[in-house]
């Protein structure tokens, strides 16, 4: 939209909370925003985790992100942070509110992990994944939303879950209770923050071409061979899906994020979106069949 010989976005004069923007999903969301108008808060981990079967987003990474927004002529504060510290996510938020503005949008994204058998994994590795996805997905929201209710805006916050916080999938118990957690602590923070015209909603999402299921440990465990070949990982992968594609691209949940952060979704609180390529249609037939 062109208003007065200038481009109007649709999240003009918003700031944007952005969790895990280094790369991947919290980068395509970070430009997406800022390519409609939002000035973005960002943080990120910017270490790696022991034990995990791929690298974190590094310094090099937020410097690409941080270069994207700003090429859009967009401000952005991008601060290292662990969402397990909730202390340090209250500091980031003061921050960014300091040096930005007011926060309008909050996209709890962060959040990293790797399959094991319900029978067999550690009591470590079931509680730190529900840490990383479900309790520091409140820690977020809790560090900000005081901050939106004070600012008097409203606001949209949008929690990235996954197909995996509405159906189970195998080797992944650990994770389908962290994000089905999610899935019903957004149900709650909607009904806690509509008084205060902020909605809450969320983003289910089938596989998504990141390092997180672009690895050799995760691809493994979909094709049921340690050894199988970049054919057999699509063909597997493409098999969860009616549409005949192994996985999305991030901006396809940004897309989404956009919406549900827009005036566009103004009445819509409480809700999954998902953006699954037929994942969780209940029927599906194989692909080349018909």
């Amino acid at each position: 939209m062109r208003r007065g010989g200038h481009t109007v976005g649709r999240l003009d004069g918003r700031v944007a909370f952005i969790t895990g923007a280094g790369r991947g999903q919290g980068r395509a969301h970070a430009i997406r925003l800022a390519e409609e108008g939002a000035d973005i808060i960002a943080l990120d981990l910017l270490e790696d985790i022991e034990g995990l079967a791929y690298p974190m987003a590094s310094p090099a990474d937020r410097d690409v992100t941080v270069a994207a927004v700003e090429s859009l002529g967009r401000r952005i504060l991008f601060e290292k942070a662990d969402v397990r510290d909730l202390e340090r996510l209250h500091e980031v938020a003061a921050r960014g509110v300091e040096r930005i503005g007011p926060i309008d949008i909050v996209v709890a994204n962060a959040g990293a992990g790797a399959p094991a058998v319900s029978y067999e994994m550690s009591e470590h590795t079931f509680t730190d994944m529900i840490d990383r996805f479900l309790t520091s997905t409140w820690r977020t929201v809790r560090a900000v939303a005081p901050l939106m209710i004070e600012a008097g805006r409203g606001g949209s916050i949008i929690l990235i879950s996954s197909t995996s916080g509405l159906v189970g999938v195998p080797g992944m118990a650990h994770y389908v209770a962290a994000k089905h957690g999610v899935t019903g602590l957004m149900k709650a923070l909607a009904i806690d923050l509509g008084p205060f015209d902020i909605r809450v909603n969320a983003v289910a999402s089938s596989n998504v071409d990141t390092p997180m299921i672009q690895n050799p440990v995760i691809r493994a465990a979909w094709a049921g061979d340690a050894g199988a070949t970049e054919e057999e990982v699509v063909r597997a992968m493409s098999a969860m899906h009616i549409l005949d594609v192994p996985w999305v691209e991030p901006v396809d949940i940004s897309h989404a994020v956009l919406w549900l952060a827009s005036d566009e979704a103004r009445y819509v609180t409480g809700s999954t979106i998902p953006v699954d390529a037929g994942a969780l249609a209940p029927f599906t037939i194989p692909h080349g069949t018909t």
